[in-house]
């Protein structure tokens, strides 16, 4: 393990998560600052290919999050989003990567609070895994 800070990527719902990311810092909830947000308009707008990039560049882990299940400001997006991270996580062990290095989570936009919290609790989990195996490989 190393003593670096672990880096989440997260792609997050413009509707839903980011403004629960907003709300977690205007009520000055103290949070990892491990994590760089990725402002989408809806999660199902997440293509596989950022994910998958985002790994073998060097992040950590990913973490996916929007609005709950049938609150979608896109009617489905984030059923889309579902779908393609169960596909990831069966995908992800053939490029090096364990499946607990992809999280999807649901943040309604009042949750400034649920957001501070799984972020602590990635930052913990992404800590036990230790780097990513791709910055083992990567010359500094």
């Amino acid at each position: 393990m190393s003593d670096k800070e672990p880096i989440i990527v997260a792609f997050v719902c413009n509707w839903c998560t980011f403004t629960a990311a907003d709300l977690a810092g205007t009520s000055r909830l103290v949070y990892p600052q491990n994590v760089r947000l990725i402002r989408m308009m809806c999660t199902g707008m997440v293509d596989p290919k950022y994910v998958i990039k985002a790994l073998l560049q060097g992040a950590d882990a990913v973490l996916i999050s929007g609005c709950h299940p049938g609150d979608c400001h896109y009617i489905n997006g984030n059923y889309k989003a579902r779908r393609r991270v169960k596909l990831l996580k069966e995908i992800l062990p053939r490029f090096g990567f364990d499946e607990r290095r992809l999280k999807l989570t649901w943040i309604g936009a009042s949750e400034g609070n649920e957001f501070a919290e799984i972020i602590k609790e990635m930052v913990a989990e992404v800590k036990t895994l230790g780097p990513s195996p791709v910055k083992e490989q990567m010359v500094l």
